[in-house]
């Protein structure tokens, strides 16, 4: 009866009951920064994620001093609501060979760290880069190590961690094997502000599947042996539209999509992921409707 039956999942039998990860949505900053955690409290958040300058311009505005006091009292008054993410800008590329696009994006993701340690952030979400098709992997993912260091390296006195998302592999974009991540780690000088973001729609697509008590196990088993769990931060749970290794990147609303409802409820139950942030990047309307549905239907799922 038991000779298949392994440590992992053992282990996962026992602690399903116990804690969740703490769940939460990208939340819209209009009118002011500190609205998101106001945004947040009102939907019921336990974490955030925000922009903390436009995702599709190089160009951005300092913040102003009255923006950055208004929005750490703000948190101070939220203080459940925690970890704090941002999410950097969609053309930020340290993977690429193109020096002037390298140094637009350095500057960028420069400016994204120092915003995030003055509004005393957590993490910054980031993509790890696209290469140039022609170019091998381990020559753009060292690319990518030797920016982070460079970027970490000035902003030394800061303790915002820079989290690599997995991705779905959609066209040049490197992040969606595990080898890629723990090569850039490998790589990187202060490892206490590197980490991974796991996106449910990405990591899927890409060709790792945990939507069976069995794969999740597997999946989870070869994630701590290639990279370890120390380095795993935070999670991005959305369903996908797109098939199991299909790379297509394009996310659905939680029990909507391809993955499903059970894979979800491993997730947010299992004690390994105890109080990491579990954030939304589910379609959304004009209200908060569909961030209310997605969080209710997350908490359905917890067991305790």
């Amino acid at each position: 009866m038991y000779k298949n039956f392994r440590k992992s999942d053992y282990f996962f039998f026992i602690i399903i009951f116990i804690v969740n990860m703490r769940l939460g949505t990208h939340v819209s900053i209009t009118g002011g920064k500190y609205k998101a955690l106001e945004r947040g409290k009102e939907i019921g958040c336990e974490s955030i994620q925000i922009f903390t300058r436009s995702a599709r311009s190089w160009s951005a505005k300092p913040l102003e001093q009255e923006e950055i006091i208004k929005f750490r009292k703000i948190r101070k008054q939220h203080s459940n609501i925690w970890p704090l993410m941002s999410h950097n800008s969609y053309l930020i590329n340290l993977a690429t060979e193109d020096k002037d696009k390298l140094e637009k994006s350095y500057n960028a993701m420069l400016d994204e760290l120092i915003k995030a340690d003055q509004l005393n952030l957590d993490y910054v979400n980031i993509h790890p880069g696209s290469k140039n098709p022609e170019e091998s992997d381990i020559i753009a993912l060292k690319r990518i190590a030797f920016q982070i260091n460079s970027l970490l390296g000035a902003t030394n006195e800061s303790k915002v961690i820079i989290l690599l998302e997995t991705t779905s592999g959609q066209g040049n974009y490197l992040g969606n094997k595990f080898e890629h991540l723990i090569n850039i780690i490998d790589h990187i000088e202060n490892k206490k502000r590197i980490g991974i973001t796991f996106d449910t729609c990405h990591s899927y697509t890409a060709g790792y599947d945990f939507t069976t008590f069995e794969t999740y196990n597997e999946m989870w088993d070869t994630f701590n042996e290639l990279i370890g769990f120390n380095y795993l931060k935070a999670f991005h749970l959305n369903d996908s539209i797109g098939e199991f290794k299909s790379n297509i990147d394009r996310h659905t609303h939680i029990g909507e999509g391809q993955i499903g409802l059970e894979a979800f409820k491993y997730l947010i139950n299992d004690n390994r992921f105890k109080d990491l942030p579990g954030i939304l990047e589910t379609p959304k309307g004009n209200d908060f409707s569909d961030d209310i549905k997605n969080l209710n239907t997350l908490k359905s799922l917890k067991t305790h």
